[in-house]
């Protein structure tokens, strides 16, 4: 399903709203550990982690079953496991601009299986992972400490814009 997100406001003349086009994948084991989020809450979670940060914006969020995942996190990352996210940034030619981001993949079984065993409201996890993903698209890492600290900061400030707890604070028992 392919949702193309339009601008709701006009700017001031002269002044263009951003356009993206979000192509949101369902794989059929997708849905084999509960429901995966709508494309409409999705495209939410996506507009928020873009606001500011993107002009249009080309990407495809595809939801996985747990053997799509490891068989991807095996063949990009060389790790034989299931994973939450991977994001795979698309490279564009030199001197070449185009709105195309790339893709972001999401195992639904993992996400769920974390969001339970961390405390996590089910949704607020999969926005973290949404959001966490298409920041990897606009260039941001958690390799080097200095640049994690950066983009989970960022994570938190676009989640808290949502309505989401801080992901990264221990919950108190």
């Amino acid at each position: 399903m392919t949702i193309t997100i339009w601008p709701k406001r006009r700017r001031k003349k002269g002044q263009r709203s951003p356009v993206i086009e979000l192509d949101v994948q369902y794989a059929p084991d997708s849905e084999s550990d509960g429901e995966p989020p709508s494309p409409g809450l999705i495209e939410r979670w996506v507009k928020a982690a873009l606001h500011g940060r993107r002009g249009d914006a080309e990407l495809a969020i595809r939801i996985v079953g747990k053997e799509e995942i490891q068989q991807l996190n095996r063949t990009y990352r060389h790790k034989d496991a299931p994973t939450n996210v991977l994001s795979f940034p698309f490279d564009a030619p030199p001197g070449v601009e185009l709105p195309m981001l790339g893709d972001i993949a999401i195992c639904a079984p993992v996400v769920r299986a974390e969001a339970l065993a961390q405390g996590k409201a089910i949704d607020a996890h999969w926005a973290h992972m949404v959001i966490h993903g298409v920041l990897h698209l606009l260039g941001y890492d958690h390799i080097v400490d200095a640049e994690a600290q950066v983009m989970e900061a960022l994570e938190v400030e676009i989640l808290a814009g949502l309505g989401y707890a801080d992901p990264y604070a221990v919950a108190v028992n």
